[in-house]
């Protein structure tokens, strides 16, 4: 099917689907043709021989929410948990079961023959040797993003997926939810017609959403196993605040880009099909939280996508603000030459042009009644919203299910985002904090992967 027939076949579906919008219902994202996700697990029951064992590897806030989604899917159950701070083993062990293995050395996890798979969310300096060791020892993998801590990790990665043929997914949920794959059906169908532009926006201000992660009273060497965490980077000497708040410091975080515009680049190659920019620069600073973090609070980027067989050159635009916090965000915008979507993981709101081209008999004068100027046309809705069902469990739990289905598939082919996908959101993420550093662009070659100079 060629663009223009996707369009006008569009066109048709949205004037028939006014009277639904005008009664005020929303049309749902929910049935079963915009599913991507193969052999759902949600409704399937397994014995105690069936079940995957996952073990948890850094029990923070993030992992202790991943674990959580994970135990939602059936069949899957914990038997293990790491960390270097001691007091999160004990609540793992009151939160998941006192028979439940807990160390400080990810290793003895990975030495364990009851874990078929391991969620890694550890400070991202951990990611790359972490995946790798997993992978190696024969465990599946999911790795919150982004991927690696560098741009120069990444292919080590990608290497060990495909040497062990283990399923491996990148934890940016989003892929998977039905906001997304929406969003890739009415882009695919020519709803806003050829993509110009894109952007994306976060606006945060409380302490913990911007990292000020509160510091525990317990916390000390005798608590924090301090030399494994910085045993792959730089010697320093003990500080709670580069243990806990992490994000704030390069040698462990990967700052705004990492932590959110990944999600963007993530969500944005999935629904467009694209490979990723090849021209990437960043600005931005440090303007408010002047707490001793190594990173900015304020950081823009600006990113050129260069014209494929899948789709025109566009041009995208992200900007990150800890600043104010009441900004609001947009998590993905999509402009095209006939309207524009606004996308989240659980819903697309679509705006048509007032002056988009139709082929629609009923917008055009009838015959006779060309003359007639004051006559009335039927004009179809400007804005629609496409709305996830009640009751939708949401992206992360459908990224979970993917990766759960995969395993018990045997196979990476129906995974969400593999290590290459997820290696082509990170990088361009990663390269906005070289540009920001050196303050130039930075050029990447999105087919080959690799950093150009």
């Amino acid at each position: 099917m060629d663009k223009e027939t996707a369009r006008r076949g569009f066109l048709k579906k949205i004037i028939l689907s006014s009277g639904a919008l005008a009664a005020g219902k929303y049309l749902y994202a929910g049935d079963d043709a915009t599913r991507k996700i193969i052999g759902l697990t949600r409704h399937q029951t397994f014995d105690a021989n069936n079940n995957i064992n996952v073990a948890l590897i850094g029990a923070g806030g993030m992992g202790g929410a991943d674990l959580d989604t994970a135990l939602m899917v059936p069949g899957v159950r914990v038997v293990a948990a790491c960390d270097l701070y001691s007091t999160r083993l004990q609540q793992a062990k009151a939160k998941w079961g006192a028979d439940i293995f807990t160390t400080n050395d990810y290793r003895e996890i990975l030495n364990r023959k009851d874990v078929d798979a391991v969620i890694i969310a550890t400070p991202d300096h951990w990611h790359q040797k972490i995946s790798i060791d997993a992978m190696n020892a024969g465990k599946h993998v999911y790795c919150e993003k982004p991927m690696v801590h560098s741009v120069e990790e990444g292919p080590a990665v990608i290497a060990a997926q495909k040497k062990t043929g283990m399923v491996f997914e990148v934890g940016s949920q989003g892929v998977s939810s039905l906001g997304n794959e929406k969003a890739k059906q009415l882009l695919k169908e020519g709803a806003i017609g050829e993509l110009n532009y894109a952007e994306g926006f976060w606006a945060r201000r409380t302490p913990v959403a911007v990292w000020q992660y509160p510091i525990p009273a317990d916390a000390s060497l005798k608590t924090v196993d301090w030399n494994a965490y910085t045993s792959n980077t730089k010697k320093r000497d003990y500080d709670p605040l580069r243990f806990f708040r992490w994000r704030n410091y390069k040698d462990y975080g990967t700052g705004m880009a990492g932590d959110l515009y990944v999600h963007l680049f993530s969500s944005l190659h999935f629904i467009t099909d694209s490979l990723g920019p090849d021209r990437i620069y960043s600005t931005g600073g440090l303007r408010y939280w002047n707490d001793g973090r190594e990173v900015p609070d304020v950081q823009l980027g600006a990113f050129d996508y260069p014209k494929t067989m899948i789709h025109p050159a566009f041009n995208l635009s992200l900007r990150c603000n800890f600043v104010d916090g009441t900004s609001g965000t947009t998590y993905l915008k999509l402009v095209g030459s006939e309207g524009s979507m606004d996308v989240t993981w659980d819903d697309v709101t679509l705006k048509k042009n007032s002056f988009t081209a139709t082929e629609d008999p009923f917008l055009k004068p009838q015959n006779g009644q060309a003359a007639n100027e004051s006559r009335k046309k039927i004009l179809p809705p400007s804005t629609m919203t496409y709305k996830a069902e009640t009751g939708y469990k949401g992206g992360p739990y459908d990224h979970m299910v993917n990766f759960f289905t995969a395993i018990r598939n045997g196979s990476n082919k129906t995974i969400a985002e593999d290590a290459a996908f997820g290696y082509r959101a990170a990088a361009p993420a990663l390269l906005c904090n070289d540009s920001l550093i050196e303050k130039k662009p930075m050029h990447w070659d999105p087919v080959n992967m690799k950093k150009l100079v």
